[in-house]
């Protein structure tokens, strides 16, 4: 049974709504005025207030932040006759949780307050506590499993090298993040970063990005303009979507990897470049080089060193890591103070197979985070078809094994031997054959939870 303030001036709407809800259950309070409301607070708990915004006496939204500094965790849904948006974006901005347009429908202010239960209820449970700082240094990479810490040494043996390396993986998977680091980790890290997306411009524009011009090299060329490899001098020259480059700047390339040289358009002399090479595709360049597509002497030139970007759905292990890194980021970039992700959240974030990889992820927690009205990131804050994975388990009791994927199966498996075992933890790494550490992090990862609390 919850706790419902109801504080509006009209009595006919006090009363249907009192009658509706302890017909559903709830204990509810009846106020017909912010100052009364505020009175009775001093001596009730509730959990969700429902109030009206204009009353006579105090209004709704001036009561507003005072009813938010009584009981920071009280949820409010305001109601309204008016549609006007400076109140609506005011009633938000001063800390509702939803607004409610007058005449009510009680299913929409049935599924309002039951989410600001379910919030409630979520946020007295355990969750994944995300830090008040983000880690310091600008080029952090994230991640324990076993792919991520091959990256990381290979990074630490070739960033003192001039060696070219050729960084493969899906979009999205963090590829300019590994050649930040490679240059951060490196005697260069003093000299400039470049990066030039070589996918986003037209041959020739892309030529004089690359080598810059001289004046009258082409129409508008009013002056000599430097390139990305003379602006890259002594640091690193970073090309992104390397595997869309045109047979004839492919050529060009290939002779400044030989010869560091080049020439800018419209000139005669070349120029030296000290730029270290870092490119990056998600293109397979093999096959490319099959079709004819990509150069085999270019390909050879570009990755001397090769590192392979795991994507998101084959580093699951790295999630939980990972939302507490980029949450924290976010809090601090946005002025948000979010910093628990409850355990439903977790799993639906687990469940879903990311296919936009580790940038999905960032825009996803960035948009719940700017939603997010209170220090709890729940379910409801995420996309619609990342919650419905949330049923996956219930599905999957149903389907034969060899429709499931492995991380789907493993999932099943350790909640199945942690009820059989009524989550003693010591049985259960017995069974499933891994230490308490892994046990635990399998938990906090697949978003597992025991309503009993038994001793383990």
């Amino acid at each position: 049974m919850s706790n419902i303030l109801i504080v509006d001036d009209d009595q006919a709407i006090c009363r249907t709504l009192q009658i509706h809800f302890q017909h559903l259950g709830h204990e509810v309070e009846i106020c017909h005025g912010v100052e009364a409301g505020l009175a009775l607070l001093e001596g009730y708990v509730a959990d969700v207030l429902v109030l009206d915004i204009c009353m006579a006496g105090m209004s709704g939204l001036e009561g507003l932040p005072l009813f938010k500094a009584l009981r920071p965790a009280l949820r409010i849904i305001m109601i309204t006759a008016f549609h006007d948006m400076q109140s609506t974006i005011e009633a938000m901005q001063r800390g509702a949780d939803e607004y409610i347009h007058k005449p009510l429908d009680l299913d929409e202010i049935d599924q309002a307050v039951g989410m600001a239960l379910n919030y409630q209820r979520q946020h007295g449970s355990s969750g994944i506590e995300i830090p008040r700082e983000p880690k310091a240094g600008a080029f952090n990479l994230v991640g324990s499993s076993h792919g991520m810490r091959d990256i990381f040494k290979t990074i630490g043996r070739v960033a003192s090298t001039r060696a070219a390396v050729l960084i493969q993986g899906e979009s999205g998977t963090g590829k300019e993040m590994v050649a930040r680091a490679i240059h951060h980790a490196s005697d260069r890290r003093q000299g400039p970063f470049v990066a030039i997306n070589c996918a986003a411009l037209v041959d020739g524009l892309l030529e004089s990005e690359m080598f810059g011009h001289k004046r009258g090299a082409f129409t508008g060329a009013v002056k000599d303009q430097p390139g990305k490899f003379a602006l890259a001098s002594n640091g690193t020259l970073f090309l992104d979507e390397v595997g869309e480059l045109s047979q004839a700047t492919q050529a060009k390339l290939l002779r400044v990897l030989q010869e560091q040289e080049y020439t800018p358009l419209g000139g005669c002399q070349p120029c030296h470049t000290d730029a270290r090479i870092i490119a990056a595709t998600n293109v397979d360049l093999p096959a490319a080089m099959a079709s004819g597509a990509f150069r085999e002497d270019l390909f050879y030139r570009l990755q001397v060193v090769n590192i392979s970007l795991p994507p998101l759905r084959e580093r699951k292990g790295d999630l939980v890591e990972l939302v507490q890194t980029l949450m924290a980021r976010i809090n601090k970039e946005l002025g948000r103070n979010v910093h628990t992700l409850s355990l439903e959240a977790m799993a639906a974030l687990n469940n879903y197979h990311w296919p936009g990889n580790v940038r999905e992820l960032q825009n996803m927690l960035t948009k719940a985070v700017a939603l997010c009205n209170g220090e709890l990131l729940t379910p409801d804050l995420l996309p619609e078809y990342v919650q419905q994975t949330l049923a996956l388990p219930a599905k999957m009791e149903a389907q034969p094994n060899w429709d499931l994927s492995l991380q789907d199966m493993e999932r099943v498996h350790v909640e199945q031997v942690l009820e059989r075992t009524g989550w003693h933890k010591g049985q259960a790494c017995e069974i499933l054959g891994i230490s308490r550490p892994r046990l635990q992090r399998m938990i906090v990862s697949y978003g597992l939870q025991h309503q009993d609390n038994l001793a383990s």
